[in-house]
Formats: C-alpha cells, structure tokens, sequence
C-alpha cells in the first residue's frame, strides 16, 4: 500500500513538471517584483488534507492574506473523479493583490466573494469576469477587506477521469512572510469536519503555523515558490 502511494503521488509529480514549463513565463514578470531579501522572509508549512465535502463551506484555509506581509502558496491536485477544490482566505485590508498559477492545462480557477459570488474566472468566455482574472494575473484588481475563496475545477470538456495537478500564489504588494499549503486527497472513510480544528489554527494564528526552513529557500520569486512548492509531495 506505501509504495503504491508513493508511486502514486511520485507519477503525479512528474505529470506536473512536464506541463510547468509552458506556465512559467506567463507568470515570471509579474512575480519576480514581489520577491524579498533573504534575512526578511520567513516561510512557514503544513500540510493537510481536503474535505471529502465539495462545497465551499467545507474549503481549506490557507492563511490571510496581509499587505506587505503574507503571501499564501496551495499546491495540490484534482484526482479522477475530484470534481472541484475550495481554498479560503482572509484579505486584512483594501488593495491590490496578485494570483500566480502553474501546472497542467485544461484547469479553471474562479475567485469568489464571501457570498459566493464570481469575480473572476480563469475561462476566457466569461466576459468581465475573465478581465478580471488577467487583471488579478497582472496584480491589477483591488480585492477589498474580507473573507475570499479559490474554486478550482476543470476547463469545460475536460475528463473528469484525468489527473490535474496545479499550484496558486495570493500575494499583495511585497511579504515577509511565506506560507506553504500542500493540499493531499482525503483518504475512503475520511470524515469530512476532520480538518476544522487545523484549518482554524491556521486562520486564527499564523504565528504558530510550522516553520519549514528547510523545505523551501528563503526570497524566491514567485515563479521558483511554484516550482519548488512540488518538492513537499515526495
């Protein structure tokens, strides 16, 4: 059973390096500004499971996002037959963030409000919403204070049979602070509350979350933050 999990989560990595490269520079101008001296930056880890729910309620907390402070970093992946991921996160004040993405194509990213509301969306038919994403690309659109979520699901057409491995970046203005989240698929039999009690210690205190000095070198830029990300699955 181990090795098989290991092979398992060893061929969903390298099915992640092949499509990297071609994301890459999408998102390297606009990350390397964002990057910060070396004695600056600490990074901090965990990693968790998702809810077997697939509902925005049950999304996993991956950190607030402080201007200036904080920049949040998911790597994770839709399983076959895992139709949709939710991530939640706090804005603490009004201003202009940026979302970077790498990994396999044929992945939709939806931002929506603490409502559920759209407003932005990776799919180029969406109209406004879809300016709206190239603007967050671009680290162009205001999200004001207050609570986010991160719908990640497939690009219409897609088989849902297919693995889709992905990473996303929040960061708003410069940070000092890094915070990784690997996101693994729940086990069979899993509950799905398991994971309240750790997502909650995460939203209400990102003092104590881990530090993983080790896992990822201080001052990346945002393009080497992704990449590196997918080292924390083996």
């Amino acid at each position: 059973m181990a090795s098989d999990a290991v092979s398992s989560v060893n061929s969903m990595v390298s099915s992640l390096n092949a499509s990297i490269t071609n994301a890459l520079s999408a998102i390297q101008a606009q990350q390397n500004q964002n990057a910060a001296s070396t004695d600056e930056v600490q990074t901090y880890e965990k990693t968790v499971k998702k809810s077997t729910l697939t509902n925005a309620g049950a999304a996993t907390d991956i950190g607030v996002l402080a201007r200036n402070t904080t920049r949040l970093n998911v790597a994770s992946t839709l399983a076959a037959n895992d139709s949709v991921d939710f991530y939640k996160f706090k804005v603490t004040s009004k201003g202009e963030a940026t979302l970077g993405e790498v990994g396999d194509e044929g992945v939709r990213v939806q931002l929506l409000s603490r409502l559920g509301s759209v407003l932005a969306d990776s799919n180029p038919d969406s109209g406004k919403d879809y300016e709206n994403y190239q603007a967050l690309q671009k680290g162009e659109m205001t999200l004001d204070k207050g609570d986010y979520t991160l719908r990640v699901t497939r690009d219409k057409g897609v088989s849902a049979r297919e693995d889709k491995n992905y990473a996303l970046q929040l960061v708003m203005g410069s940070y000092s602070q890094d915070y990784d989240t690997v996101a693994k698929q729940p086990a069979k039999g899993d509950s799905p509350f398991q994971l309240s009690t750790g997502q909650q210690s995460m939203l209400d205190g990102l003092n104590s979350a881990i530090s993983s000095a080790n896992s990822i070198t201080y001052g990346q830029t945002g393009t080497e933050k992704l990449m590196g990300s997918f080292s924390l699955f083996v």
